[in-house]
């Protein structure tokens, strides 16, 4: 991999890593904790939390009728959700040990923790359940194909991207056949690297 593409996706993980830190402080800032999968907020904050929940009645009926209208759309999202969710949980199960390739822990992808809000609504909680877990799974499956497409086919693409993947550093460059054929093998095999940042 080429020593100056190798070093901004490093730097990449570094401030990813100190994002993640800073977001953490916020826990101190909001007076929560987070132990295990649990989040405790303080007696007091949680009073005052729930003083200011709104109730259904009122949501609903400041609500715009065109959201009202789609949200039956967006719930329906959730059958095809949960048929990929298993699709995806089953070839990976099934496929990822046949080619060596390390599992992908579905439980740091989906999230599913502001239903603990108690300034939230029945329907707010139960939306950002939703939407929890549907961006969790996004995330989650692209992961899952990440690692695939490593393994078969790690070649970078010609044009530009919108966004990367987490493993499209390790890619071979393309156009780079005599380097494909020499390097392909070590390719499909470099994964050492998640083994390191899941153990941190």
């Amino acid at each position: 991999m080429d020593i100056r593409i190798a070093a901004l996706l490093e730097a990449i993980k570094t401030l990813e890593k100190e994002l993640l830190l800073e977001i953490e402080k916020k826990e101190a800032e909001f007076y929560y904790t987070v132990i295990g999968k649990k989040v405790r907020f303080e007696k007091e904050i949680r009073r005052q939390h729930r003083r200011l929940v709104q109730t259904v009645f009122r949501y609903l009926s400041e609500a715009s009728l065109l959201n009202i209208l789609t949200a039956p759309l967006i719930w329906f999202m959730l059958i095809p959700a949960l048929f990929l969710d298993l699709s995806v949980t089953i070839f990976q199960a099934v496929c990822f040990r046949v080619y060596g390739i390390p599992r992908v822990k579905r439980h740091r992808y989906i999230v599913i923790d502001r239903q603990a809000l108690a300034y939230l609504n029945f329907i707010e909680k139960l939306n950002c359940m939703y939407c929890g877990y549907f961006t969790g799974l996004i995330a989650y499956v692209q992961e899952v194909a990440a690692r695939t497409e490593q393994y078969w086919c790690p070649i970078k693409h010609a044009r530009r991207l919108a966004a990367m993947h987490s493993r499209y550093g390790k890619f071979l460059e393309y156009g780079d056949a005599e380097g494909y054929r020499r390097h392909l093998e070590g390719v499909r095999r470099a994964f050492a690297d998640l083994e390191k940042d899941e153990a941190a």
